[in-house]
């Protein structure tokens, strides 16, 4: 397969980089997440283009690791130059464009929207209309948080209606109607996968669990929003990963997939997770403020449908993850 990925110095994207060329956190990808065909055969990797401008969230040094590999290309530039994107078509003939690239912070989309309309919005317009020009297929990476806030019961499907409530979640249920819209207006085969909290190595410090920890490797307390009852659902980011490559690989024109963790917990028992792994006490590192406006009580997913048709099911045990994710953070702030 050929793809262009976009985001791929990203978290989430530089994780499906190395994923789809062969490496994940613990060795070989199939080793640990088997039925990929990355070896050989139609789904193995002739070419990934990644394609990232370098903002405040990506990190070039994320996808050090491949560039040896002569598969692996990387160019800077925007996903809405609609000339770049010609030429990389033209250069790389992909049969994929795979759409990480994207705004994703919460409190930045409440203190300005317009960087958010541009990237998640327009910038997935761009790569819609390169798709459908060239008769490429493309997916496009969603969030939970289009569904809006669930109370305390239930489960959000994908035929759950749209209704965010933050700047970041409206515009990325913007890009995912402008998908769905391509897919039936010009019969574009597209996909689109909508994932619970990521965690896991290399997420943006300004997210929680990395705030969570440098807090507690430098001392400091630990701010959670409210009272800390907020629930979310915690995935893995190389599960997620292994999602969207089954997407990627297996699913029909049209489908979506809600990819859930199993991990639902509050906020403020993350928190104190983080605090035992660490070795703080809960009590004394934690402190409450005040809560962010506008903020969802709780996001769940129900994934059984990626589960029944793709046969995906997460890798990674939550308690396994978080220490690995902490050990990562530790040597990262040690140097």
């Amino acid at each position: 397969m050929r793809l262009i990925v976009t985001g791929t110095a990203g978290f989430i994207g530089s994780s499906f980089a190395r994923m789809a060329l062969g490496w994940s956190e613990r060795g070989r990808t199939e080793e640990f997440f088997p039925g990929m065909g990355l070896t050989e055969g139609p789904q193995a990797v002739e070419r990934l283009v990644s394609l990232d401008k370098l903002t405040y969230a990506g990190r070039r040094e994320h996808l050090d690791s491949l560039d040896d590999d002569p598969r692996h290309v990387f160019v800077e530039g925007d996903i809405r130059d609609s000339a770049l994107l010609e030429n990389l078509v033209q250069a790389y003939e992909p049969e994929w464009i795979v759409n990480f690239a994207a705004e994703s912070h919460v409190d930045r989309s409440i203190e300005g929207s317009e960087p958010f309309v541009q990237s998640n919005v327009v910038g997935t317009l761009r790569l819609l209309e390169m798709a459908h020009k060239h008769g490429l297929k493309f997916l496009q990476i969603s969030t939970d948080e289009v569904y809006g806030s669930l109370g305390d019961q239930g489960y959000f499907t994908e035929h759950s209606p749209l209704s965010p409530n933050s700047p970041y979640s409206a515009s990325k249920a913007a890009a995912d109607c402008f998908v769905q819209a391509y897919v039936k207006t010009h019969e574009l085969h597209a996909v689109i996968t909508r994932s619970s909290n990521n965690y896991g190595p290399r997420q943006h410090p300004e997210k929680f669990l990395p705030v969570a920890i440098a807090a507690c490797l430098r001392g400091e307390m630990i701010p959670v929003y409210g009272e800390g009852l907020n629930v979310r659902d915690w995935l893995h980011v190389e599960d997620h990963c292994y999602a969207v490559w089954l997407a990627l690989t297996r699913a029909a024109g049209g489908a979506i997939y809600n990819v859930g963790g199993f991990g639902e917990m509050s906020n403020i028992e993350l928190a104190r997770r983080v605090c035992r792994a660490l070795g703080r006490d809960p009590e004394e590192t934690i402190r409450l403020v005040e809560d962010r406006k506008g903020h969802d009580w709780r996001y769940s997913v129900e994934p059984q449908h990626i589960v029944e048709e793709l046969g995906w099911n997460p890798r990674w045990r939550f308690d396994e993850g978080l220490a690995h994710t902490v050990e990562h953070y530790y040597q990262f702030w040690k140097q």
